[in-house]
Formats: structure tokens, C-alpha cells, sequence
């Protein structure tokens, strides 16, 4: 049933299928940012009562709607959503997981394999017409003997590792506690995983707690073979850190989903050689982007019919 007294605010960017969706339902108020202090009325922000995001909603962005029910936001890491504020007003918030899982994890495994066989330096090898006059020359990393360790095994570090398993390779973890129902190696610090293994991933999501956990201490455990992977938010990384052992040998080699800054990638990084970065795509297809959408929606329409949300985060 529809509700066309309800009001909520959907960015520019917001998928048609979404949209459509939204649109049968609710009053829908669209603006292209989050700059809702400039942009509307204080009418259409006491009207409106659940937002769409992937941007940033910090408690003066609560604040400022002051009949504001659920925040539905686009991903499945809410570290842009002040949750906690929201909680305190009794505004729900959601997330969109397990759709984009398998997705990210096909991309986690295509970036570590770019970075230890160097598929992306191939790829220029040939476009620069270099095959023509010399052979590329062998990649002095591979797969073979080493033993993957997975900083977070929750969904998508499930998907990473079950991957892992299909090319022969052993697999550890660490996250804050066991896991049920895994049988991989657990270790109770960052530290001792990365003594343990040469291939570091971490998809964990950016908080106070895992902020610059991958520190230098943590990047010379991994040894001069060894390789990391960040599929999870730029901040669990300590950036100058990583530069530097990438620059030193400390390690051999990384690849970057996400960085600190992003968009803005600093030219140290962008100097090295050793270091594949990939400007954020690890769920971004057509199909896994829309299947998000349409969760995102679906949260709302749920919220407003039922009183209870699909995906609630924590």
C-alpha cells in the first residue's frame, strides 16, 4: 500500500529501478549532495521523515530533519552515518549486505592475483607495442606456497576465503572473536596472523577500533614476500606506513580497493611501482549496484509499512 504522505530524500545519483520503487510509494524530495541546510526549505525538512544515502550524514545532518525515522544507507559499511546520534533519537539505520558479498569477493581475488602475476603492467606491456621488440619478463611473485590470512571473516571474508580454498592455499584469520562454523586458523591478534602469513586482506570496516590497525609493525610481520590486499576502508591502513614498506622492501607488494583520502591519491603512492590501485570498484557492477538499490528501497518501503526494517545495522 502506498503512503504519499510520507516524504523521503533520495540523491541525484539513485538507480531508476530504485527509484520507480520509491517513487509508487512515498513523496520523494531528490537533492544532488547532502547540502540540506542550503538547498531546502525547513517546510520540506520537517516533512521529511527517511533518507537515502552513500554520503556522509553527520548529527548536525540529523539534527536538521527533525521528524527523520530511518537513514537507509547504500553499502555495507555505515562509518559515514553517525549512528550512535541516530540511535539516540530513535532513527533507525540500515545497510545493504550479503548482495554485494560474492561480488567483492570476485574482485578481492582478481586484485590479488593482478598484484603478484602483474597482470595490469602485462596489460601496458602489450598496449605500448613493447611485445613487438623483447619478451615481459617473468613475475618474480606467485600464489604457489604461501598461506593467505584474512583480517575479518565476516561475510564477504567467508566468500574471500572459501576462493582461497579452490587455489589450494591455506587460509587464517583474525577478527575480534572466532568465528562460528570456521574451521580456519584463528589468531587473537592482527600481529601474530601477520607473523604467521605473507598474503595480508583485510575487509574490515572503518571505525575508531580498526583505525591504522595495519600499522608498520603489523607490514613487517608479512616479510619481504610478502603482500597486501585492501578491500575494506582506507583508514584501517596506516599510509605512510605502507609507503614506506613498500618503498623499502619491507613487503613485496599491495593492492588497494580504498584509500584514506579517497579520491585523492597522494604521489607517493601513485610513485610505486609495487602498489595496484583501483579507484573503489569492488561491488561496482550493474547488477550487484542495482541489487543494492533495490535493497536500499525496500528497507524504506518495510520501515514505513511494517514498522520493521529488512537490514537494521547493529
Amino acid at each position: 500500500m502506498s503512503n504519499p504522505a510520507v516524504t523521503v530524500l533520495v540523491p541525484g545519483w539513485m538507480h531508476d529501478h530504485a527509484r520507480h520503487m520509491l517513487g509508487a510509494q512515498f513523496n520523494l524530495v531528490e537533492t544532488p549532495d547532502c547540502d540540506i541546510h542550503s538547498r531546502l526549505s525547513q517546510e520540506i525538512r520537517d516533512s521529511i521523515r527517511g533518507v537515502a544515502c552513500r554520503t556522509r550524514i553527520d548529527s548536525r545532518f540529523i539534527d536538521a530533519l527533525p521528524n527523520l525515522e530511518i537513514i537507509a544507507s547504500y553499502g555495507v559499511g555505515y562509518d559515514g552515518v553517525d549512528a550512535i546520534h541516530a540511535r539516540s533519537k530513535n532513527i533507525i539505520v540500515t545497510n545493504t549486505p550479503d548482495v554485494l558479498n560474492e561480488e567483492v569477493a570476485d574482485l578481492t581475488l582478481g586484485l590479488l592475483l593482478s598484484v603478484v602475476r602483474e597482470i595490469p603492467k602485462a596489460h601496458a606491456f602489450v598496449r605500448e607495442g613493447r611485445w613487438t621488440t623483447s619478451e615481459y619478463p617473468l613475475s618474480r611473485l606467485t600464489l604457489r606456497n604461501r598461506r593467505v590470512g584474512i583480517y575479518g571473516m565476516g561475510r564477504i571474508g567467508r566468500c574471500v576465503a572459501r576462493r582461497i580454498e579452490a587455489f589450494g592455499i591455506p587460509v587464517a584469520y583474525h577478527s575480534r572473536r572466532p568465528a562460528d562454523g570456521v574451521a580456519y586458523d584463528y589468531f587473537s591478534s592482527l600481529l601474530e596472523l601477520a607473523h604467521a602469513v605473507n598474503v595480508l586482506i583485510a575487509i574490515v570496516p572503518g571505525h575508531d577500533s580498526t583505525a591504522k590497525t595495519v600499522n608498520a609493525e603489523v607490514l613487517s610481520a608479512l616479510g619481504p614476500e610478502g603482500v597486501f590486499i585492501n578491500v575494506g576502508r582506507g583508514t584501517v591502513v596506516d599510509e605512510q606506513a605502507l609507503i614506506g614498506a613498500l618503498r623499502t622492501g619491507t613487503i613485496a607488494a599491495a593492492g588497494l580497493d580504498v584509500i584514506a583520502n579517497e579520491p585523492v591519491v597522494s604521489r607517493d603512492m601513485l610513485a610505486l611501482e609495487n602498489l595496484t590501485i583501483l579507484p573503489h570498484i569492488a561491488s561496482a557492477s550493474v547488477a550487484t549496484r542495482t541489487a543494492m538499490a533495490d535493497l536500499l528501497a525496500r528497507n524504506l518501503i518495510a520501515w514505513f509499512q511494517s514498522g520493521a526494517a529488512i537490514t537494521p545495522v547493529p
